[in-house]
């Protein structure tokens, strides 16, 4: 590795992506188009959890929690960080999963990709300068580590894997290992995956359910009285558009924890759909693509940069 790009800003990984991203342009708005290839959307049928015994109890095993040996991930994490250590230029990202410092969690995403630094810079809660102290290898809690190496498959000979994409968890490790995808998707809920596996536990694993954090895959805001309101709902139903109300406060529009204090944001910006997208249907999705921002798989005109938010010939899941 020749460049390494720590936390970089906006204007850096623009360029970034700009020299080496097939597919990245800068559209008419400001923000940073990208292609995340041949996946243009998750994989839940590819990811897996290592079976743990520290964990193994506090995981629902079953359809969506598949059981992965401790081997099988080992050999996965090697061939990421193979291939990344063959990579003439990284990004590392370090931020937060959760905006309450008593419950957030410290995440390093390491990736080959501007656009998924600068997906991820937007997504996880920034530190400040001070906190960054706490990314250090002398800092008593270790990160939680994105090993992101997507656009390299893993090995389907691998015990477990089933295709060429392959996203795995390792609760003990505290690592998580991206391989045969680029949707910049698979890092924001594999924060996700984390946060709820560890927000029940917390503050003590021995206190009653009702005083332990709950976490929630719901859009929230808050009215000038403080009170909060909590829209849920799986992907597409409409947490985002319910909760960006031009009359209260927003929150976030897909991932927080409820605790007996609160409610706070998992996430430190929106990933909303953009389909059929407009300023007069969504005001406030419209107006925040700017500079900063990325958008995903979209389709615009390359004379003058416009988007098409009703073309959906690359993928329905168009996302900024």
């Amino acid at each position: 590795v020749d460049e390494l790009y720590y936390n970089s800003p906006a204007g850096v990984l623009y360029d970034q992506a700009l020299r080496y991203e097939e597919g990245s342009a800068i559209v008419d708005s400001g923000a940073l188009a990208v292609k995340s290839g041949k996946k243009t959307g998750r994989s839940p049928l590819d990811k897996r959890i290592v079976f743990e015994e520290a964990s193994a109890d506090d995981v629902w095993w079953g359809k969506v929690n598949v059981k992965l040996e401790d081997k099988s991930f080992l050999t996965n994490r090697e061939r990421a960080v193979d291939y990344l250590n063959t990579r003439r230029r990284l990004y590392v990202v370090d931020g937060f999963g959760g905006w309450d410092p008593a419950y957030r969690v410290p995440v390093r995403v390491i990736t080959s990709r501007a656009y998924h630094a600068l997906f991820m810079t937007n997504m996880l809660v920034p530190p400040t300068d001070a906190e960054l102290s706490e990314f250090d290898s002398s800092a008593k809690r270790k990160p939680f580590v994105i090993f992101n190496a997507g656009v390299f498959p893993c090995n389907r000979q691998t015990p477990g894997m089933t295709s060429s994409t392959s996203i795995s968890v390792s609760f003990k490790r505290q690592e998580m290992v991206i391989l045969g995808t680029q949707y910049a998707g698979e890092m924001k809920k594999g924060v996700f995956t984390v946060m709820n596996y560890m927000m029940p536990l917390m503050p003590k694993r021995e206190l009653p359910p009702a005083e332990r954090a709950l976490p929630l895959h719901a859009s929230a805001n808050i009215g000038k009285d403080n009170d909060v309101s909590i829209f849920f709902g799986l992907s597409g139903t409409g947490k985002t558009t319910l909760s960006a109300d031009p009359k209260r406060d927003l929150i976030g529009d897909d991932e927080h924890v409820w605790h007996s204090k609160g409610v706070f944001n998992i996430e430190g910006g929106c990933y909303a759909k953009c389909i059929g997208l407009t300023r007069e249907k969504e005001p406030e999705i419209y107006d925040a693509i700017r500079f900063g921002s990325v958008l995903e798989n979209v389709v615009f005109d390359e004379g003058t940069g416009r988007v098409d938010f009703e073309d959906v010939s690359i993928t329905e899941n168009t996302r900024v």
